[in-house]
């Protein structure tokens, strides 16, 4: 393996003349003279040349590039469109034999003539195998991985300041934590044993239901480098044929897809975060199969509330609603000028209403793409959530072309009472009002009766400055106004005495204006 300082220029000479590219179109002279316009198909070209140098890099970069093209708080929908294409992407080899890491992690419980490849990706290799006389599946990590990931999150947490001092102003904010995104991510992924429990928990949270199935993990045997679960066939969910032969409706499919994710994120807290093409089958009873839980996340309670109530302000078009809630996701900052926040989220919602066909990825861009002006950054369990729906809403759509996202999360949020929770908690809020105002409530009445009965007598004296109005017209602004408490008294009586109360009131408050 190279070392840190070698990796580090090579990593600087090939993503140099991107800084540079970028550095221009801000201003054509580099430190002077004003931004030049580009074209978008300069823009997509150079997005292609990007995600061909990241994947000359290595692991560790591509993963960067699939996490980079969720964030659109950093990078511009044509370049984070660019990006996504890295998730399918297999680099080669790296010249050693996973097979080996297979014999010494699992020893004499795995039978090595019957391991056969499957699949392989910027982090691991999966193969099928005899293990303990079951044919099971086998995610091996890369060989020697590991040291290069550490190393190469050492050379990008170096750049990123470098990187921050030629970014927008308002881009630092979130480019100050990027490298902590990259390495918790990366990590986490790397962390078999995490996986297994991760893919352990979802399967529990399915276990009775017939829709969906998760592979189970044998944790016993899994160990750092090989995570050892159950060998379950499908088909791959977009193949058309082989939906078709089983008899699945790929609009049904969609909708099934749409409805477990939905289920993970806002009710279970536990989500698979990587739901691509390569990662659901389907089986030949038609069940959807999910692979490869790496990249996987677990909500705290109040994420998922906060979640949920984003969802929810979305679909209601609540401007308020969404601003709480990304505050207290962290992506928007508490000292943000809410009147400004306010007027932004108003216009990207007026921008979203102008366009028949909305997807999230739309919503997201369009929402986070206003807030730039705004100190925000995307966390990773926000930023796995925003990467859950462009991606599973991309497979919905090749599923069913007419597939509606939004229309989709209202009709789920009706569904499972998510609008009637929040009616409840705001009658609740009404309730705990109405019950501190009834000592004031109860004592009205008899309040109201002493007022009237020192009218009668002539008693009641109104202590303020004369600035204008004669005693007479004084006289009539009381009186409205004991009269509007006396309709509000009678409002709880049988008769519509408080009719006749509010008509008088109104006259009064005339004769007043009169007088003034």
């Amino acid at each position: 393996m190279r070392g840190f300082h070698t990796r580090l220029l090579e990593v600087t000479v090939k993503l140099l003349p991107f800084a540079f590219a970028f550095l221009r179109d801000r201003r054509r002279w580099l430190l002077v003279g004003g931004s030049r316009r580009v074209s978008d198909e300069v823009h997509s070209a150079r997005a292609e040349r990007l995600v061909a140098t990241l994947l000359s890099l290595g692991p560790a970069f591509i993963k960067a590039g699939q996490v980079l093209s969720t964030r659109p708080d950093l990078v511009p929908p044509v370049y984070a469109e660019a990006l996504s294409s890295l998730q399918d992407e297999i680099p080669e080899s790296e010249g050693q034999d996973p097979k080996a890491v297979v014999e010494a992690e699992l020893g004499d419980a795995v039978d090595t003539e019957t391991l056969s490849p499957v699949a392989g990706g910027s982090l691991a290799y999966v193969y099928t195998a005899d293990v303990d006389g079951r044919r099971q599946a086998l995610k091996v990590r890369r060989p020697g991985l590991k040291p290069k990931i550490e190393r190469d999150l050492e050379v990008i947490r170096r750049l990123i300041p470098v990187v921050g001092l030629i970014a927008d102003e308002n881009q630092r904010y979130s480019i100050a934590n990027i490298a902590d995104d990259f390495e918790r991510i990366i990590l986490e992924e790397l962390d078999f044993e995490r996986e297994g429990r991760m893919m352990r928990r979802i399967g529990e949270n399915f276990a009775d239901d017939d829709r969906v199935y998760i592979p189970d993990v044998d944790e016993e045997r899994t160990t750092e480098q090989v995570l050892v679960m159950e060998y379950v066939e499908g088909s791959k969910i977009t193949d058309e044929a082989a939906l078709a032969d089983r008899g699945i409706d790929a609009q049904e499919m969609a909708d099934r897809i749409a409805d477990i994710y939905l289920t993970m994120g806002l009710e279970h807290g536990v989500f698979h975060a990587d739901p691509h093409p390569g990662n659901l089958a389907v089986t030949d009873d038609g069940t959807l199969l999910i692979y490869d839980y790496g990249m996987s996340e677990q909500l705290t309670p109040e994420t998922q509330r906060l979640i949920t109530d984003l969802y929810r302000s979305l679909a209601r078009r609540d401007v308020d609603g969404i601003i709480d809630a990304l505050v207290g996701l962290d992506v928007l900052a508490p000292t943000a000028d809410r009147a400004d926040v306010r007027r932004v989220v108003e216009l990207a919602m007026k921008n979203l209403e102008g366009r028949s066909d909305i997807d999230w990825r739309d919503i997201t861009s369009e929402l986070f793409g206003m807030l730039h002006d705004f100190p925000f950054r995307i966390p990773p369990n926000v930023m796995l959530l925003v990467r859950v729906g462009t991606v599973a809403e991309g497979v919905c759509r090749q599923l069913d072309p007419e597939f509606d996202f939004v229309a989709f999360v209202r009709e789920f949020l009706l569904e499972r009472g998510l609008f009637e929770d929040e009616l409840r908690s705001s009658v609740a809020a009404a309730s705990a009002d109405l019950q501190q105002s009834l000592p004031a409530l109860a004592g009205l009445p008899a309040r109201t009766d002493r007022l009237f009965d020192r009218l009668e007598r002539g008693q009641l004296t109104v202590k303020t400055e004369r600035a204008g109005p004669t005693e007479s017209a004084l006289g009539y602004a009381v009186l409205a106004g004991a009269l509007a408490v006396a309709a509000a008294v009678l409002v709880f009586h049988e008769q519509p005495y408080e009719l006749l109360a509010a008509v008088a009131a109104l006259g009064c408050l005339v004769q007043f204006l009169r007088r003034a």
